[in-house]
């Protein structure tokens, strides 16, 4: 006990002294007196405190670290006591930095004596007082690892929490919770490590979700996987063209190392990401492959087939004569760049075919229809109503003919060599008469009525009809 001040005003004196913890029914009660907490949490200091009968409390005050405690400074700290017995003091959103003992302190009066009274002010200091510790979580593991190795993570604190000695942990990944992790305690085992398991980890105690650990990130290594080889363009390819194959992985660390392989080659083709052909031909076609390599392992893609077309080229020709005045002629010529090509190119021939036999049956039609119209002339003479001088008719039929033509040269023909094949109608004489032995003089009025018709298919392959009509009157 020590004496603070003394004095005395009309015969009334003021007395102040220090009383210490538990003496003479003096008391500051902390309950618990050690605690240890999250950080971020709110805690309370739960404390109680009892002085002698006839003193009147006049200042209440908590202090840590030889400070005053101000609720009126901190919006965190807000005291819930009273001037009576009870001192408890709350801290919200607790700071690690809010790690300290925390002590109680209060003063009294009591009015003493009946003819001259006295005024005495006594302090009590509840010391030693409440420890308070806050934690923070932290998630423990080694962070670089490769794949199928085990892993083990680890949650910790600084202290034992006070509210929950044995807490159960939760685990997020990526700030996700983990559903059905292999965890033992505050331990999450990963066992075998995958590349999936790549992340950020943090931690959390169970009923405090909202306070987990800082994240740690978590890195597995792994060799080349999903190696695949793309094509540009793609598609069938035509010869004389140039052709890019790419080759994409997932690893890590990144691949450091292409290598190019054709199937069935025992050397590789080239190295590096991409591998270009440039002046394809037919020889090039077959099964590519590449291999990814990187310090984990290596990894061979699926073969990607890789077609070249020949160029085909051919020229046709057709001519048909009906007589002396009509002709037909039809010829083509081009060069196919693939079999889809070639299939346009020969519709387009056909098409043009049945056209040209079209117009063939219109004009032997029309043939047949002048030929009997000279046989009734030549019945009339025969009975005597016209010249003696028989009339005669050539008639040309057609017969065609096939012909091998040299190779076909063209400007842009690549060096390949085309076979060609000409058909042509020879003049048969259908009938045949004999001529008259001093043929008179024909006045002829000729007139040619022509038909071109011109077609490009989609194979660059340009196709002509051209129909001629030879068409006369004559006089005698």
């Amino acid at each position: 006990m020590a004496l603070r001040t003394a004095g005395s005003v009309l015969m009334v004196f003021i007395w102040s002294e220090t009383v210490v913890l538990g003496q003479n029914g003096w008391r500051v009660t902390y309950n618990p007196q050690n605690i240890c907490t999250l950080k971020r949490s709110t805690v309370n200091l739960t404390c109680s405190y009892t002085y002698p009968r006839g003193h009147t409390v006049t200042e209440t005050s908590w202090f840590y670290r030889w400070s005053v405690v101000k609720p009126q400074n901190d919006d965190r700290v807000e005291y819930y006591g009273d001037r009576v017995n009870d001192c408890t003091l709350r801290i919200t959103d607790l700071r690690e930095s809010d790690s300290a003992e925390y002590w109680f302190t209060f003063e009294t009066q009591i009015i003493q004596g009946h003819v001259f009274q006295s005024v005495r002010s006594e302090s009590y200091s509840g010391s030693p007082g409440v420890r308070l510790s806050v934690t923070g979580l932290k998630a423990t593991f080694q962070t670089i690892v490769t794949e199928g190795q085990p892993v083990t993570l680890t949650c910790s604190t600084t202290c034992t929490l006070t509210d929950n000695p044995n807490p159960t942990y939760i685990w997020n990944k990526n700030r996700q919770r983990l559903t059905n992790p292999k965890t033992k305690n505050n331990y999450l085992y990963l066992d075998p490590v995958s590349s999936e398991d790549t992340g950020r980890y943090s931690c959390a105690v169970n009923g405090h979700e909202n306070l987990p650990s800082a994240e740690e990130t978590l890195t597995v290594r792994y060799g080349p996987k999903r190696v695949s080889v793309s094509v540009s363009p793609s598609g069938e390819l035509v010869e004389g063209s140039s052709v890019t194959l790419t080759c994409s992985s997932d690893a890590n660390p990144p691949v450091d190392k292409y290598t190019w392989y054709k199937k069935n080659v025992t050397q590789p083709k080239a190295s590096g990401q991409s591998y270009s052909i440039t002046n394809i031909s037919s020889e090039d076609s077959g099964e590519y492959y590449c291999e990814a390599e990187n310090t984990i392992g290596a990894q061979i893609s699926t073969p990607q087939l890789i077609m070249v077309a020949g160029k085909m080229c051919f020229y046709f020709k057709f001519q048909v004569t009906l007589s002396d005045n009509i002709h037909i002629i039809l010829y083509a010529l081009g060069k196919q760049a693939s079999v889809k090509n070639a299939s346009i190119g020969i519709i387009v021939v056909v098409l043009v075919l049945i056209l040209c036999l079209s117009v063939l049956m219109w004009f032997r039609k029309k043939a047949s229809k002048s030929t009997s119209d000279t046989r009734d002339r030549r019945d009339t003479v025969g009975n005597g109503q016209g010249d003696s001088s028989p009339v005669y008719d050539n008639i040309s039929g057609m017969a065609m003919t096939h012909t091998a033509a040299p190779t076909v040269d063209t400007d842009n023909q690549d060096n390949v060599h085309c076979a060609s094949t000409q058909h042509r109608n020879q003049e048969v004489p259908e009938y045949s008469t004999a001529q008259p032995s001093q043929p008179q003089k024909q006045e002829e009025d000729v007139q040619y009525a022509a038909v071109k018709v011109n077609h490009t298919s989609a194979v660059d392959m340009p196709v002509e009809t051209t129909v001629v009509q030879n068409t006369g009157n004559t006089r005698f």
